[in-house]
C-alpha cells in the first residue's frame, strides 16, 4: 500500500517552460538570466536590496556565517528546536552553537532565554522561524544591539511569512532560505540569502563564487567556495514565484481544513499564532498532550501509518543528538519547552494536491485514536 506522503512538490507549466528555455539556451550552470531574475524578484518580495541564490539552504547558512566572520572559539545562540543544519553551519566555521529554549507562544527562540545565554564569546543569534512562524525579531534585534551581536533569520520554513506587517527576510542582519522539495517554493535543492548591507553582499558573492574578484576575472584574492545555484534551478524558482499566490492559497486552504477538523479535539494543541504574525503555511503542525489525549504522539504516528498515512515527528532537540550532546551538557540553559515539543510535536501531510477527503481521513484517524484511548480508560 502506498502511503499518503507528508509532502509533495507542486511544479507547473511555467516551471517546465523555463527549464526548457534554460536548456535550449545552453546556460545550464551557474550563469544565466534566470539567476539574475530570481535574485531580483526574491529580494523585492523580501523587502531587501540584495538576494544571493545558493546551492541549498544549509549552504546559505554556512555562507552567511562565513561572511559575518564567524571563527573558531566563537559562540552563536541557536534554538535547540530546529533542523540540524542550523547548528551544523555554526560548527562548519569552527564555532559552537549554544542552545536556547523556545517560547511556547511562538515555538521560536525565546528572547528571555537569549539574555541568559549570552557570554563574552557570543557573536550572534540565529532566529529560526520554526514551521513558518516568525520569531520575535524586534525584541531579538534589541537584545543583539545592546550586546553588539549580529542576527541571522533562518527562514528555511517561512517563505512569505510576515512579522508585524513586514515580510521575513529583511528583519535581521541577513536571512537564509531553503528551496528543498518539501518547502513552500522549491527547485528540488536550493537556497538563498537576503540582505540590505551592500558591502556584506559583495563579500558573500565573492565567497560564493570561489573567491573571484568581481572586477578582475580569474583573480582570487580570498579563499572562496563553490556555493552557486544553476540557471536551470533558478528557472524553476522563477516559475514558482509567478505562481506563489496560487501555491500559498492552496496551502492555506489545507491548513483551514485541518483547523476545522482538529481545533476542538481534547489533547490536541494547534500551532500557536501570535497576533503580530502571518505564519507561512509550510507543514501543518500540532502538539499532542498524551495525558489529555490518552495516547502518545509516537503511537498516533503508528496508527496513521497503519491506515496508509505518513506523518513526521518534530525534530529531535539538537542538544540530545550525538554531535552536540556533550557540549550541550556543559551549558546550563533550561530547555523544558523544547523537550516537550520534541516529544509531542507532530507534522501532518501538507501539500497543494492534498484533497479535502484525504485531510478528513487523516483527521478521522486521529479522532479514532482519541476515541479508542477513551474507551480503554473507561474499560480500565
Amino acid at each position: 500500500m502506498d502511503l499518503l506522503p507528508v509532502a509533495s512538490a507542486d511544479v507547473g507549466s511555467s516551471e517546465l517552460k523555463y527549464v526548457v528555455e534554460a536548456m535550449e539556451s545552453t546556460w545550464i550552470s551557474s550563469s544565466g538570466p534566470f539567476i539574475d531574475r530570481f535574485e531580483t524578484e526574491f529580494a523585492d518580495l523580501c523587502g531587501t536590496k540584495h538576494s544571493l541564490a545558493c546551492s541549498n539552504g544549509t549552504v546559505a547558512l554556512h555562507l552567511a556565517l562565513l561572511g559575518l566572520g564567524l571563527r573558531p572559539g566563537d559562540e552563536v545562540l541557536v534554538p535547540s528546536m530546529t533542523y540540524i543544519a542550523t547548528a551544523n553551519a555554526v560548527r562548519y566555521c569552527g564555532a559552537e552553537p549554544v542552545f536556547v529554549d523556545i517560547d511556547p507562544e511562538t515555538w521560536c527562540i525565546s528572547p528571555e532565554r537569549i539574555e541568559q545565554a549570552i557570554t563574552s564569546r557570543t557573536r550572534g543569534i540565529i532566529g529560526v522561524h520554526l514551521v513558518g512562524h516568525p520569531a520575535d525579531m524586534d525584541t531579538i534585534n534589541e537584545i543583539a544591539a545592546m550586546h553588539g551581536l549580529w542576527v541571522v533569520e533562518d527562514a528555511a520554513e517561512a517563505h512569505f511569512a510576515e512579522y508585524k506587517g513586514r515580510p521575513v527576510g529583511g528583519l535581521g542582519t541577513l536571512a537564509t532560505f531553503s528551496f528543498f522539495g518539501n518547502k513552500i517554493i522549491t527547485c528540488g535543492e536550493g537556497g538563498a540569502i537576503t540582505l540590505n548591507d551592500s558591502q556584506l553582499y559583495t563579500r558573500l558573492k565573492m565567497l560564493r563564487g570561489q573567491g573571484m574578484d568581481p572586477k578582475r576575472r580569474y583573480w582570487f584574492p580570498i579563499t572562496g567556495y563553490n556555493f552557486r545555484l544553476t540557471n536551470v534551478a533558478c528557472g524553476i524558482l522563477c516559475g514558482q514565484l509567478e505562481r506563489r499566490e496560487e501555491i500559498i492559497s492552496k496551502r492555506r486552504a489545507v491548513f483551514a481544513r485541518y483547523d476545522e477538523n482538529l481545533s476542538n479535539l481534547k489533547g490536541v494543541y494547534l500551532q500557536p499564532n501570535a497576533s503580530w504574525a502571518v505564519t507561512a503555511p509550510w507543514m501543518y503542525s500540532i502538539q499532542i498532550n498524551p495525558d489529555e489525549f490518552g495516547m502518545t504522539r509516537d503511537r498516533v504516528i503508528q496508527e496513521l501509518r497503519v491506515q496508509g498515512i505518513d506523518s513526521r515527528p518534530f525534530f529531535y532537540p539538537l542538544h540530545t543528538l550525538p554531535p552536540y550532546i556533550e557540549a550541550a551538557s556543559r551549558q546550563s540553559n533550561p530547555l523544558d519547552i523544547t523537550n516537550e515539543l520534541g516529544a509531542n510535536g507532530l507534522m501532518l501531510p501538507t501539500f497543494n494536491k492534498l484533497s479535502t477527503s484525504e485531510i478528513d481521513n487523516v483527521c478521522q484517524v486521529i479522532r479514532g485514536c482519541a476515541r479508542s484511548s477513551r474507551e480503554l480508560r473507561r474499560a480500565a
